[in-house]
């Protein structure tokens, strides 16, 4: 199913898995001028690379649906609540993002916000999932602030419901991966999605952020596809 403001891939099940990506593309509808050059629209600050193609091939396995937003963050972030000045930004890593002053915030939110939104509670009041999988991606090193690397592998985010974090993190650290507590983000600062749709309903949940050099190319898409199929599994028997 796709739509202006997400698509939905795969079939929703009661007790399966749900992905959300609400980053997952970098797409700007026709009417919209952001005023970018259109090379940072292929960077992170439009997009979280890489989850796309993973929530993709997760979708495929039965039982798993993935939704994805369908319009680049930098046009409307539905990972940022509406009152919050991030959700139609201004400014992106040190980038100005013209097109964005000055504008009617009211129907950019109405347009885009709202509706994507709406349809991840439509989805998990008909077929609610076992577990949902929000899954981001994080550049290794801002633009802003170039010396401050990011050697984590990925990092798990939550607000005050850590359950499927403390049972995520020893599975991904027993596979060799550097895992961040709350790194390179905390939840508890980036969680309209986790504040709106999970613990507030106290949904089980996996909040994960993967470093986008691993998965920029289809090979590691693929592989954290599979990692994540496995350690949903486990995390899913281990809180519900």
């Amino acid at each position: 199913m796709n739509e202006e403001e997400f698509r939905l891939v795969g079939t929703p099940r009661f007790g399966g898995l749900l992905v959300v990506a609400d980053h997952a593309s970098n797409r700007v509808p026709a009417d919209i001028q952001l005023g970018i050059d259109p090379v940072l629209m292929r960077e992170h600050i439009a997009y979280d690379i890489g989850v796309s193609g993973i929530a993709e091939i997760m979708a495929q396995e039965p039982g798993t649906a993935a939704l994805l937003g369908n319009v680049s963050r930098l046009v409307c972030d539905t990972n940022r609540r509406e009152a919050d000045p991030a959700a139609i930004p201004e400014t992106s890593d040190g980038h100005a993002i013209p097109g964005n002053r000055g504008i009617d915030r009211e129907e950019r939110l109405a347009r885009f916000h709202r509706p994507f939104h709406a349809k991840l509670t439509e989805l998990l009041n008909t077929a609610p999932p076992a577990l949902v999988l929000i899954l981001h991606s994080y550049t290794p090193a801002l633009a802003s602030a170039p010396d401050e690397l990011r050697p984590w592998h990925c990092g798990l985010l939550y607000d005050e419901d850590d359950r499927g974090a403390r049972a995520a993190q020893p599975l991904l650290e027993a596979e060799g991966l550097i895992v961040g507590d709350q790194l390179p983000y905390s939840g508890k600062q980036y969680n309209a999605a986790i504040e709106r749709h999970v613990e507030s309903e106290g949904r089980p949940y996996l909040y994960i952020e993967i470093r986008q050099d691993l998965i920029a190319e289809a090979e590691g898409q693929a592989e954290w596809a599979e990692r994540l199929r496995r350690i949903c599994a486990r995390v899913t028997m281990a809180i519900s």
